[in-house]
This record gives C-alpha cells, structure tokens and sequence, in this order.
C-alpha cells in the first residue's frame, strides 16, 4: 500500500524572489487556487517537473538541457524507478548550471507521446537545445547524472548516425561489397518509416560494434526512384537483406534488440553442418519438420558454394544442413555432391519414396536446387499446423482433414489411423496438397465452415484459390467418403461456404458497403477501379478513420469509374487470397484492368489528402483530369 504523506502531493513549482513578492503582495487564494488547476502551470513533484502537452514546448524553448521521463501511473517499472528519479533531480538541481529534471504522464500527454515516439514506459530522453536524445543505459543515477553532464557540456555533438546513407551513387559500391548489410527503403513523410528510424538507428551502432561489423543502410525512396524501382519498392518502409549485392527479403523484428538478434542469426551460414550419424537418426526419430542435408566432400566443393547460396534464399522458411562425413553419406546411401530431401518418420509412406535426392554439379542453377526444396518439403499427407501455416500450407487446393490430432506417443496410433485414410486417397490426387489439422487448432476455421457442431468426430474440407471454401457434408469419416468429396470438387459439383453478412438493401451512400456475398460483385469488377477498407467493429484506428474516409467517398462520388468501398473482415469472407487481411484498417487500391494485383496502402497517413493522392497516384482513369493536391 502506498503511503500518502504530504512530501508526495504536488505543489507549485518554487518561482524567483521578484515573482514570490508579487504573489504574496496580490494575496488572492482564489488565483492560487486557479493555478492549481490550469495546465500551463509547470509543477513541482518531489524535487520533479511535471510537464504536458500545454506547458511543455513554453517550459522547453530556453532550456539548453532537460532530462526527461516518459511514464504510466500503472506502470511498475516506472513506480520502482520514481525514487531514484528524484535523487537524480536533486543532483542535478545542484549542479552549476542546475538541469531541469521533468517527467511526462504519457498516458495523458499523448501529443508529446506521439511527437517523441514513446512505446514503452519508462522512456528516458535527454532534450538538447530542442533535439531529443535517446537514453539507453542502465537506470541508476551515477549513469543518468554522467550521460547528462556529458550531454549538457557546450562542446558535445551528436554522435555521428551508424546507419549509412545510400544513393544511386554509392549504392553498388558500398552493397556489393558487403558479405551481408540490412538496407532500409523509406519515405521521409512515412509514419511507419519515423517510429522505425529510432530503433533502426540504436540497432546499426550496436551491430557496428561486432567483429566483423554487420552494417545498416538507409535509402530515400522518394528521392532515389530508380533504387526503389530496381528493388520493387511499393510500400514503405521496405526492408531488404543483401550478400554481395543480392537481395534477400527482410521478415524480422522492427525493434532495437529485435534487429540486432535476426542480423547476427542471418550474418551466420545458412547451413548447420552434421558430424555424427546420431544427429541424422534423432531428425528422423524426433523431426516435425522436413530434413533437408547437402553431402560434399569438403568446403572448396563448388557444389557446397552453390548450395550456400541457394539456402540463402530460403532460410527464412527452411533449416538446412549438411555434411562431409562418410559415416552419415552411406547412412543416407547418398554419394558427395547430393541433396537429400526427406521426411521424419512419422510422416514417411508406401506411397512415396522414403528420400528424394537432386545431384548437384558445377553447373547447377540455384533454382533447381530451390525447386527440389519446395517441391518435396510436405509430405503426401503433413500436420497442418498454426505456427507452419502460412509458410508451409498457403497452396490451393488444400484438403484438410479435422480431428484431435496428436503425434505424441500415447496418441500417435489413433492420430495415425486417420491420417491412412486421407493418405489412401491423396495419393490419387497429387495435384492437391493435402494435410490434417487438430480440430482445437483451428476452431474458429471449423466455425466459419458450419462444421463446429456437426457431431463427427472427423471432418474435412477443401480451402480453394480466391479465399473459397467448401465443407464435406458431415457423415462417418472414411476414404471412401472422403474421396468422393475430393472427386465432387474436382468435377465443379460443390458450393463454396461463404461467410457474410446480409446484402444491404439500401447502398447508395458515398462509401459502398460490401459484405462476403458482394466481395467478387462489387471489388472485382473489372469496370471499376475499388478502394476498399477492411476494418473492424472495435479497432481504434478504423473509428478514427471513419470520418476521414466518409469524406473522402463524397470526394469522389461522381466519379463513374471510381468505387469507395468498406467490409466488416471479422464478419465476412474475403473471397479472394490476393486481398489479404493482417490488421485494421488495411486499405487496397483494387485497379479494374488489375483485379490480382491490389495495391497495399502503407506507410502514408490515412489523411483526406494522402488517401486522395494514392487513389490518383493509381486511378486507370477518371471521367475528369486528375485532381492537383
């Protein structure tokens, strides 16, 4: 429990003799009393500053060095930290100059909290001659008081930016040289671009610091537009990894520590290698996941090389391995210069070969071998599973068959005994990709398939190209069933389920409501150019959004070549898998000559006037001359 005396309330800010006379002088409790309630009033609390939005810029302007803290009342970091605050505010109050030591609700102040990209509590910044200064050391006051006289020193400057500024003219020099370097694609007006710069910034001096240094880089996109089109860069910011000047696609965090953990892990091979025919063995044992290992007879093989490369490219999605050892090459009856691909045990078959081995030569193109990958990762019939998804399921069709799944070692019989059945007819069906998912898993997924209450204890169902879906009539789950479900889609003969909300009888407004049944009626229709928004009921931003876009649908109502268009997405399908839905609101551009290849919003402020220019930037054409903005 806290222990409210009165050394913890606030009071007012300790003002000069010549203004404490006058005070005392007016003698009116009743403007003290309004003091006490107006904002602008800078307070003092503990030996602490209290600023806000209102007395903030005034208090600031003709100060040459402020410590600040950025904190919530229910923060307990923050809670544990205030004491030692105040001693570093009394420090500083004595020293010559004194410094100001101010700390900021930002919970309340969220215009500072905005301006100075607060995300987490405490933030600590030092304000230089108006110029904020991360503070990322450790929260102690000898570190605080020292890196604020350091900073409060007339002569100090910034230290110089860690991250390399590229243009068209040093661009080659400094990528192609570069065994790996991270190389961030932005617009200087672009929000996303602005809270990255920050975390980007404190991620190149720390990588800057390893041996050998892994460098960061920064190109203007709006500047450097050649760049940014030879590295298809439409949305900002884009972030790309290269080794020795090719580009690799960066999927990682966009924070601090983040960054610097993906870009050491990245700097490192893209292959583990094997000694032991053990570690073969427990792969095929104890894997959950394909088993990919390149046999070669040394490090100087060009075969190796080219399979280095090659996983480069597919690291994000796969672990690869290889190895130089005898003992493991007869293990896998495999000779130098082979790919083995293969699956652990639990997904093996009479129906597929047990490895799939690609021969690697001198003259082998690094697509052939990623082509061998992608082509034998997934088993005849694999586990579908949430944290694999999106990398290993995202082919359609994909027929999934729903049940409790569980290879563990007291489930694994029964969990087996389904899985022969889908395989006897998968191996008829090699054009599909099938797999088999726990019913728990995916729920929700069974919900929208009218199958969560459908009494079987096995279900199936079809996810086909365009976000369609199709569900097997519940009955007694055998091969035979499922076959002839298998067979019926093949033929044409089934209805998609579609989840959506009723047709809305009235939808003459200037911002078209589209629901799952309208989604292929109204967004892909190729007479018309759409701008859709998919949002949510209870998402923040698309209710701060909702008047902005309201607006921007009067702009264009007249436009006969135009639709401003919106779809509740947690109430409706979207029928097709080009329009994909990650968060609220996400807003695509759907061009009528261009119904596949929707053009993502990203990066601008969603804004009367940047939603306008991404509509002209890609309007096909309008019935009147684009609009100067």
């Amino acid at each position: 429990m806290l222990n409210l005396t009165q050394s913890n309330l606030c009071h007012i800010l300790t003002f000069p003799e010549s203004v404490r006379k006058q005070a005392d002088n007016d003698g009116d409790d009743d403007d003290e009393d309004d003091e006490d309630d107006d904002d602008s009033v800078v307070k003092e609390e503990n030996g602490v500053l209290v600023l806000n939005d209102a007395n903030f810029d005034t208090f600031t302007a003709d100060k040459d060095t402020v410590l600040l803290e950025f904190y919530a009342p229910w923060c307990g970091h923050c809670k544990q930290f205030a004491p030692e605050y105040e001693k570093i505010a009394k420090t500083l109050k004595e020293n010559d100059p004194p410094i100001p030591v101010a700390k900021i609700d930002a919970t309340a102040a969220t215009s500072l909290s905005s301006r100075f990209d607060v995300s987490g509590y405490p933030t600590i910044k030092i304000l230089k001659k108006g110029q904020a200064v991360d503070y990322d050391g450790s929260r102690t006051e000898d570190a605080i008081v020292a890196k604020v006289k350091e900073v409060s020193d007339p002569n100090w400057t910034p230290p110089p930016e860690a991250t390399l500024i590229l243009t068209q003219d040093n661009f080659d020099e400094v990528v192609n040289d570069a065994d790996i370097i991270l190389v961030e694609f932005y617009a200087p007006w672009c929000g996303h671009c602005k809270r990255l710069a920050p975390e980007y910034e404190k991620a190149a001096q720390e990588l800057s610091k390893r041996t050998p240094p892994i460098r960061l880089a920064k190109v203007d996109a709006t500047a450097e537009t050649e760049l940014a089109k030879k590295f298809d860069v439409t949305g900002y910011p884009t972030l790309k990894i290269f080794r020795k000047g090719k580009p690799y696609d960066y999927s990682g965090p966009r924070e601090k520590y983040g960054i610097v953990d993906y870009m050491i892990e990245q700097a490192g091979p893209p292959s583990k290698q094997i000694q032991t025919t053990k570690q073969v063995q427990e792969f095929l044992r104890d894997g959950d996941d394909v088993i990919i290992i390149g046999v070669f007879r040394g490090e100087n093989d060009k075969t190796y090389q080219l399979y280095q490369e090659a996983a480069n490219g597919l690291r994000e999605d796969y672990k690869f391995h290889h190895t130089f050892s005898n003992e493991i090459a007869k293990l896998l009856k495999a000779s130098p210069g082979n790919l083995v691909v293969m699956q652990p045990e639990k997904f093996q078959s009479k129906y597929e070969p047990r490895m799939r081995v690609l021969n690697l030569k001198d003259s082998t193109d690094g697509s052939e071998i990623k082509e061998h990958v992608l082509k034998y990762a997934l088993p005849l019939v694999g586990h579908r599973k949430l944290s694999n998804d999106a990398k290993r399921y995202s082919k359609r069709p994909l027929v999934v068959v729903y049940y409790s799944v569980d290879f563990g070692f007291d489930y694994r019989v029964a969990t087996q005994y389904w899985r022969s059945k889908v395989l006897e007819v998968a191996k008829d069906f090699p054009e599909y990709v099938f797999a088999v998912s726990d019913e728990e898993d995916y729920s929700s997924e069974i919900k929208d398939l009218g199958l969560l209450e459908s009494g079987e204890d096995v279900n199936a169902a079809i996810l086909d190209e365009g976000g369609k879906k199709y569900a097997m009539e519940p009955e007694e789950f055998d091969s035979d069933v499922l076959r002839q479900f298998v067979l019926a889609f093949k033929k044409g003969k089934l209805k998609p389920i579609v989840k959506s909300q009723p047709v809305p009888k009235n939808n003459k407004g200037p911002v078209k409501v589209v629901v799952g049944k309208t989604f292929d009626t109204i967004v892909m229709d190729p007479k018309n150019d759409v701008l859709i928004e998919f949002y949510a009921p209870w998402c923040g931003h698309c209710k701060k959004l909702e008047p902005v876009y309201n607006e921007l649908g009067k702009k264009y109502k007249n436009e006969k070549n135009l639709i401003i268009a919106k779809m509740d997405a947690t109430a409706n399908d979207v029928t097709n898998d080009h329009y994909k839905v990650e968060g609220f609101p996400t807003i695509y551009f759907s061009p009528k000559d261009k119904k596949s290849n929707p053009i993502k919003f990203e990066g601008g402020d969603r804004d009367l006037e940047q939603l306008s220019k991404f509509i002209e930037e890609h309007a096909t054409k309008f019935s009147r001359a684009k609009e100067e903005l």
